[in-house]
């Protein structure tokens, strides 16, 4: 369903160390808007409910709500660091169209 790269979990861990909630996990989801249509979400959050699927990536914690499933079934979520910063990137299978930034995708 979801796959995190090494360098994503690392990143996730090191922004839990600095996160106010204890047991609040990885939360993934999408909204729309951006230039393609629907944009990522991320957060953590300690409210997990019956809508909500909870996924274990490699000892990450990861939430997504049931809504969004079928938007990120096959995401492969990475992290990476260039001259002007670092960011997660999204590698997603059901994306038709995506914009230049990588964070704003459409579905046929």
């Amino acid at each position: 369903m979801l796959q995190l790269s090494q360098a994503a979990i690392n990143e996730i861990l090191r922004l839990k160390q600095k996160c106010q909630q204890p047991n609040a996990v990885f939360r993934l989801g999408v909204q729309p808007s951006g230039c393609s249509g629907m944009s990522y979400t991320l957060e953590f959050d300690e409210n997990i409910g019956p809508e909500d699927e909870l996924y274990n990536c490699n000892g990450i914690k990861v939430a997504i709500a049931r809504t969004n499933t079928a938007f990120l079934n096959g995401l492969n979520l990475d992290y990476s660091e260039d001259l002007m910063g670092g960011g997660f990137r999204f590698h997603n299978p059901n994306a038709t169209q995506s914009c230049g930034c990588g964070n704003s995708f459409s579905i046929g």
